[in-house]
């Protein structure tokens, strides 16, 4: 559980890169609203793949009553992808926003997941009474995380013949002095074909279907930073996932079997900026509510290998998933067949 927590705590500090958002919107919601859209893509992209992983650890399915219970953990990886990282800011493109040093020229500047760190901009009106001048926030990469991580609670339990249905689930946790709440759940389905053959017991295969959703809900409430007149200022997101995914694995070897997957992940992320809002400019005079959402879509093929080690009613899996975003995912589970 204590791994979990720790997961859940840092997803949480994922959430947490977009309070940095709070200074852009002395430039105008729709400034803000076109930097929040670039700067939170990609963490939102990886936060997709991240939680759409770890539905399975064999392709054999459980028989009648019998179940497992795991503690599942991710950690979707971005060191390398530094595309990901940055994007390109272009002036021309912003109605109120440009840089102090060369000003109209465009330049590379941090997403969520970079480490671009010193990159100042100012916002002034045509009569240059009002100017304000601050940092353009930067990523988890500048803090030394270069993964995205997830972790929950996942049961598993056979019904009729070949069909084992499954459940994920994060109760609602607080971090952050409780300005961070977290929250997951999940159910899927796997059907053995092989167990349709009158002599499955004896192959040393197995094939299985596989479908699961994923549900991740989380909330940043940041009235007390003050960086903006208002109240109830806060961000609530959610990540919805589909994986669909066809598994084969050994099955019958006493301590250690294999298995593998190929699938498609499909997702979507929705990024609510909340609250009341007033700047003391000329490009946010009155009270906006509710300004603006953030959505992104992602899917893709994934492919993955895993091994499951026996332990008595114990049971030790570790898998690496290939996808756009690549994940690494650890399970310790309990259980009996």
């Amino acid at each position: 559980m204590r791994k979990i927590i720790l997961l859940a705590a840092l997803l949480g500090a994922t959430f947490g890169k977009a309070q940095d958002l709070n200074d852009i919107f002395v430039s105008g919601v729709n400034d803000a609203e076109r930097f929040a859209n670039a700067y939170l893509a990609p963490v939102s992209e990886a936060a997709i793949y991240t939680i759409s992983t770890g539905w399975y650890n064999s392709a054999d399915s459980k028989p009648l009553g019998g179940f497992e219970i795991s503690i599942v953990g991710n950690m979707t990886g971005f060191k390398n992808k530094d595309d990901k990282k940055a994007f390109l800011l272009d002036p021309s493109e912003y109605e109120n926003l440009d840089f102090v040093q060369n000003p109209g020229e465009a330049r590379l500047v941090s997403t969520a997941l970079g480490d671009i760190e010193g990159v100042e901009v100012f916002v002034e009106d045509e009569t240059t009474l009002f100017s304000s001048t601050f940092e353009l926030p930067s990523g988890l990469a500048s803090e030394n995380i270069n993964f995205v991580p997830s972790g929950y609670l996942q049961g598993s339990v056979g019904l009729i013949k070949g069909l084992e249905v499954k459940a994920r689930f994060l109760p609602k946790m607080k971090f952050d002095d409780d300005n961070v709440k977290l929250g997951l759940f999940g159910a899927g389905v796997q059907y053995d074909f092989t167990k349709l053959l009158p002599a499955d017991k004896l192959l040393p295969v197995a094939i299985s279907a596989v479908i699961g959703y994923t549900n991740l809900n989380g909330e940043y409430d940041f009235t007390d930073s003050d960086i903006i007149a208002g109240s109830d200022q806060r961000i609530d997101a959610s990540f919805k996932t589909w994986n669909f995914s066809a598994v084969v694995s050994t099955r019958n070897i006493p301590v250690i079997n294999f298995y593998g997957g190929l699938g498609y992940i499909t997702g979507k992320s929705d990024i609510d900026v909340l609250g009341t809002y007033q700047a003391n400019g000329p490009f946010f005079s009155e009270t906006v509510v509710d300004p603006f959402s953030v959505s992104q879509k992602a899917s893709g093929v994934n492919a993955n290998l895993g091994t499951k080690l026996k332990l008595g009613f114990f049971r030790i899996n570790a898998e690496y998933n290939i996808a756009e975003f690549s994940t690494f995912t650890f399970g310790l589970n309990f259980g009996f067949r």
